[in-house]
């Protein structure tokens, strides 16, 4: 079902009094406004097995109201200037901002991720960075050419209906990251969150649509079936995806009938490539939270970490000193900045890899012995030394807190193992010359390189993968572009 019933009058494309947003004091009083009545599917808490709350199971006739709705509230929004369109955003980053810290407690409690740290409270911030951000990039129409000849404009024109399918491990960024440059480009969009997070996506609707005019912004909280009806339907003009790379290749598949624009952020299993001249305790602290941020369950983490042999012992030592230092446990708890892997099957992956890695001989500096008793799906930050860039843990994408490191002589070397995989989402290279580490950087295939530090993504600065970690671009007036249809106008 969607957060609110889909209005039976004309569409309302008023933005609502600045001020005007609702503000819930807890995490409770949130899902009491987004549960359903009666039934519901209940969700647990990662880190503990409570009941969080019910999220609603939509059937596809919820699924068609939602869509219906968003395509007749579309029109009079495409026709709205871009200044109106900021200005919704604006209020709606008001909105999210008012009620952060119970959107914060949510996601804690549903995702598992500490409300410390670059956790819960860093994300929904990063929500409403992003809303700010994108209401205010320009997007002028380009002049082609003027001249004797006549005159060429390109301009963007809304799509129409955006189809925003997200990941479960930033549930409220991502889908931040989808609704906000939709909208933005005139576009309504329909979100379907995944079933592990509806709740957070629930609430992070709900808070934006007491801002947003009527009928915008739906959401769809239920399991793949509504999901691939989303892909399938000929209303729908775009989908936005981030997830797997398997499940990215069936949404493109099941998309190809109706001829959908799509834009693909993909699986991941980024390099980092240390060269011999840094300092390893300057650098250890950066590359831990490149690796290990929302305990390193995050598409453009850092997940295998290529070190010359020279610094390679240094590297190792400085890695242990600061993994050890980091408190995990129940996301609420004030203390604590890492937290449990999300679901069980991610969990059991994690534990999987981290014991091939065992069986094969590799070395475990720390972690890698979890307390099978406890409750909680948590895996200690693990960092394994001393494994081939072959194995499992390096060439399969662990999405979990475990960090093999791997040992070269060359740069050529180092170069060749970071291209060795199919995906390339993003990279990094870290040393005390950064002119060497642009010329080493420029010869990865990934979509980003960042140099001496890993996933700091900006609103401002395109975001996306090479080869199987998708296509299309995010963030930015570049961004923006790919959720208009390309119109030239000659005259």
């Amino acid at each position: 079902m969607t957060t609110e019933s889909p209005s039976t009058e004309a569409p309302s494309t008023e933005t609502r009094p600045a001020g005007s947003a609702a503000r819930f004091a807890t995490a409770a009083d949130l899902l009491e406004a987004i549960q359903p009545g009666t039934g519901g599917r209940e969700i647990l808490d990662p880190a503990t097995g409570a009941v969080v709350g019910r999220a609603p199971e939509a059937t596809p006739e919820d699924l068609e109201s939602a869509i219906a709705a968003a395509r007749a509230a579309q029109p009079a929004w495409g026709a709205r200037s871009h200044a109106e369109r900021s200005a919704a955003l604006n209020a709606a980053a008001d909105a999210v901002e008012a009620n952060a810290e119970a959107l914060a407690e949510l996601l804690s409690r549903e995702q598992g991720k500490p409300l410390n740290g670059p956790n819960a409270r860093f994300e929904v911030g990063a929500c409403v960075a992003w809303l700010r951000a994108t209401a205010g990039f320009e997007l002028e129409p380009e002049v082609l050419f003027d001249d004797d000849g006549g005159r060429a404009e390109l301009h963007y024109r809304p799509l129409g209906v955006v189809g925003a399918i997200g990941p479960w491990n930033w549930p409220m960024m991502i889908s931040v990251w989808q609704i906000a440059p939709s909208l933005r480009m005139g576009n309504t969009v329909v979100v379907k969150p995944s079933g592990n997070t509806p709740l957070s996506v629930l609430a992070l609707v709900h808070v934006m649509n007491t801002a947003l005019p009527a009928d915008l912004l739906h959401v769809v909280a239920g399991r793949r079936d509504v999901g691939a009806l989303l892909v399938e339907h000929p209303d729908i003009a775009k989908i936005m995806f981030t997830g797997s790379t398997a499940a990215g290749k069936k949404i493109i598949k099941d998309s190809a009938d109706t001829v959908k624009r799509v834009t693909m952020e993909l699986g991941g299993n980024d390099a980092g490539i240390v060269l011999p001249d840094v300092d390893a305790r300057a650098i250890a602290e950066d590359l831990f939270w490149g690796a290990f941020i929302n305990t390193g369950q995050t598409c453009a983490a850092l997940k295998r970490l290529y070190v010359h042999e020279d610094v390679y012992d240094d590297v190792c030592a400085a890695l242990v000193e600061v993994a050890e230092v980091m408190p995990m446990g129940v996301g609420l708890e004030e203390q604590n900045v890492l937290g449990p892997l999300q679901n069980q099957a991610q969990y059991d992956v994690v534990a999987g890899l981290v014991q091939a890695a065992k069986d094969s001989g590799a070395r475990v500096l720390t972690g890698g012995d979890p307390d099978e008793s406890a409750p909680g799906y948590f895996y200690p930050a693990t960092l394994v030394a001393d494994i081939e860039d072959g194995n499992p843990l390096v060439a399969e994408e662990q999405f979990g807190p475990a960090l093999p490191i791997v040992k070269y002589s060359s740069v050529d070397e180092a170069v060749e193992m970071a291209n060795g995989l199919e995906v390339g989402l993003g990279a990094s290279v870290w040393s005390a010359d950064r002119e060497a580490a642009v010329e080493i950087a420029a010869r990865i295939e990934a979509g980003t390189v960042w140099i001496n530090k890993h996933g700091a993504v900006d609103p401002r600065m395109p975001f996306g993968g090479m080869k199987q970690s998708g296509f299309g671009l995010e963030f930015g007036v570049e961004g923006l572009k790919h959720l208009g249809a390309p119109q030239v106008i000659n005259y």
